[in-house]
């Protein structure tokens, strides 16, 4: 009778134990529905790698993809900048332009592609405010030394101040994460024209 006792609780003891695995096994599945999907962080933000059914405005898509060349330009004469110039301050925020807007070129390529939107809008020449012209370009590729200094500086500004107009196209818009980013724009090319302001006072 005593071994019979024995087998009948270690029987109980038996089912519950696979009832607990069953339900941890349940659990563990769910988690990884919800937090362990390709693409997903812990806290459920999408990677930069993940598609993330992006919803943007004619008005959102056109402000990328003028955006997109404006901030390529900026990106070819901090280059230039960077091997040309002498003046330490100079070349370092020149680094930080280039950067900075290469990282911001690569999101809103991704935005696009994520909205199902062409990256290019078609032939937009150097209309968008503050684009440098071709005979602007020379100039600068012409100089040398503090000369070249005044003019990159001149020229980043305004490079500068086109761009912060543009930030107007998505003052109002519906999607957070683009409003986000305008605001993080004319945050950072503002800083950096005040800096640029003082340069330009210490060159003289």
């Amino acid at each position: 009778m005593v071994q019979i006792n024995i087998d009948k609780k270690t029987g109980i003891f038996s089912i519950i134990i696979l009832a607990l695995v069953a339900t941890i096994v349940v659990m563990a599945i769910g988690s990884d529905r919800h937090n362990g999907l390709p693409g997903m962080h812990k806290n459920g933000m999408h990677s930069n790698n993940e598609s993330t059914s992006l919803k943007l405005s004619g008005t959102d898509v056109m402000f990328l993809q003028m955006m997109i060349p404006h901030h390529q330009q900026a990106i070819d004469i901090s280059e230039l900048a960077i091997t040309r110039s002498k003046d330490a301050e100079l070349i370092a925020l020149a680094r930080v332009i280039r950067d900075g807007q290469a990282a911001e070129i690569t999101q809103m390529n991704n935005w696009l592609e994520e909205a199902g939107a062409d990256i290019e809008m078609g032939h937009m020449g150097h209309d968008m405010g503050g684009m440098l012209t071709d005979s602007e370009l020379s100039a600068l590729n012409a100089s040398q030394g503090s000369a070249f200094d005044r003019l990159w500086l001149e020229g980043m500004t305004n490079h500068h101040n086109g761009a912060l107009h543009m930030t107007t196209m998505i003052s109002d818009a519906q999607n957070p994460t683009l409003k986000l980013f305008g605001q993080k724009i004319i945050e950072v090319q503002s800083a950096q024209n005040a800096q640029m302001k003082t340069m330009l006072s210490r060159l003289g």
